[in-house]
C-alpha cells in the first residue's frame, strides 16, 4: 500500500504545479492597444471588449476580433468609442 500512496503524492503534487498553469491560459487575455487617432493607448480588457462588443452591435456589424478589423475599421471603433466614454475612465 506505501507505493500507492507515493505514486498518489507524486500525481498529487504534479497537478498541484500542472492546474495552475493550463487554468491561466483559458482566462481572458489583457493586453495594451496603441490607438493611432486620438495618439493615446487602452487596456484591452473585459472593459473596452465591452465597449468593442456595443459597437458591433450598433453598428451592425459581424463578430469580428478587433485585432482582425481592417484599419479604417479600426478608426471608426476609436472614432465612436471616443464619443462613448464613461466618466471617469478613458
Amino acid at each position: 500500500m506505501g507505493l500507492i500512496a507515493a505514486r498518489f503524492r507524486v500525481l498529487l503534487v504534479g497537478a498541484a504545479f500542472v492546474i495552475p498553469v493550463l487554468a491561466a491560459g483559458c482566462g481572458p487575455h489583457v493586453y495594451r492597444v496603441y490607438d493611432p487617432y486620438y495618439t493615446d493607448y487602452h487596456v484591452w480588457d473585459d472593459h473596452e471588449r465591452s465597449y468593442y462588443n456595443q459597437w458591433l452591435i450598433e453598428t451592425h456589424r459581424p463578430r469580428v476580433e478587433y485585432r482582425q478589423l481592417r484599419g479604417d475599421d479600426q478608426r471608426q471603433y476609436w472614432t465612436w468609442r471616443h464619443s462613448h466614454v464613461e466618466h471617469g475612465r478613458p
